[in-house]
């Protein structure tokens, strides 16, 4: 006879970049391995998922990544495209697996486009098409990126809400998805059962990591952006530059910092200017993910930049699992 394993919860972690995720996942494993309990960590980062990209990253550790396991990294090369439908269905798996192995999922990133699609699940999108993929590219040519984000903005303004003015891949989709369908692409996520809904099979819990002060947010970001200078970031582009089947078009080289890295590596930028617009296109990821997070009233807030984040996190997290 079969041994039944009980079905465990799923704890997330999310908020904007350098806010702290990775270290409160850690500590929380850590925490709870002195008690007893097993924890596998998903990642739910769309840069994560590519092979080479570590330093612009900041990809755990390999021995972070030995002491707990870590999954959803280093699934892709740079030159694949990975999307939040194929992340629903790994994270599915994933947790299917970890749970059966008594162990506690727990979903750590900055990408809320995946967060979102796992808890209120997405229907299916319209296949690209190629005749108007080309025209919307002509109409950012001539008339520029910004101009297109705008036009999205007064069609559907949740998602131009989290896009960049200059992201011209998502801001080309999304037209894409409202010309062919007539319908915003955010209204593609639903908050119906749907066979991607996690309610159906376990329980969760979402922590958000926001800062009260934005300053104190932008601190670490310049601070985090020199250490991955100094870490040899502009060689690992160049590494990836030099392969020659890699462009600043990919969604992997559209990564912050990569895009500017490959923009210096080119003559088009100094190092100060790389430095400078690197840590600008950063802090405007984490203004977006800000955005995102307040779109998800289910979410657990924490102070990231408060006294005794950590222990604040630790004690709810706790309360949880118990």
């Amino acid at each position: 006879m079969k041994t039944q394993v009980p079905s465990l919860p799923w704890l997330g972690i999310a908020g904007p970049t350098a806010s702290g995720k990775s270290a409160l996942s850690m500590a929380l494993a850590a925490h709870w391995a002195a008690r007893g309990l097993r924890t596998e960590i998903i990642s739910v980062d769309s840069a994560l998922v590519y092979r080479h990209m570590d330093i612009g990253t900041a990809k755990p550790s390999t021995q972070e990544q030995h002491a707990i396991p870590h999954h959803l990294i280093d699934i892709r090369d740079p030159l694949q495209a990975y999307s939040a439908a194929e992340f629903v269905t790994d994270a599915q798996r994933l947790m299917a697996e970890i749970r059966a192995r008594g162990a506690i999922p727990l979903l750590v990133g900055g990408t809320m486009l995946y967060f979102k699609a796992l808890m209120d699940g997405i229907d299916d999108l319209p296949r690209a098409d190629a005749d108007l993929r080309a025209t919307l590219s002509a109409r950012g040519l001539a008339e520029g990126w910004p101009a297109l984000h705008a036009a999205l903005a007064q069609v559907d303004p949740l998602t131009a809400a989290r896009l960049a003015p200059n992201d011209s891949q998502r801001i080309q989709r999304a037209l894409e998805v409202y010309q062919l369908t007539g319908q915003p692409m955010s209204s593609f996520f639903t908050l119906k059962t749907t066979a991607n809904n996690l309610h159906q099979t376990c329980t969760y819990r979402l922590i958000t990591l926001e800062p009260l002060n934005r300053s104190w947010l932008h601190e670490r970001i310049a601070q985090r952006f020199d250490a991955m200078l100094a870490a040899g970031f502009i060689d690992e582009v160049r590494a990836l530059r030099q392969r020659g089947d890699l462009h600043p078009d990919l969604p992997a080289m559209r990564c912050v910092g990569y895009r500017q890295a490959w923009a210096f590596l080119e003559g088009q930028l100094t190092l100060a200017e790389l430095r400078e617009r690197g840590i600008i296109a950063t802090r405007q990821l984490a203004k977006r993910q800000i955005t995102w997070l307040r779109s998800m009233p289910e979410r657990h807030v924490i102070a990231c930049d408060g006294t005794n984040a950590l222990a604040t996190a630790t004690q709810w997290a706790d309360g949880f699992v118990a």
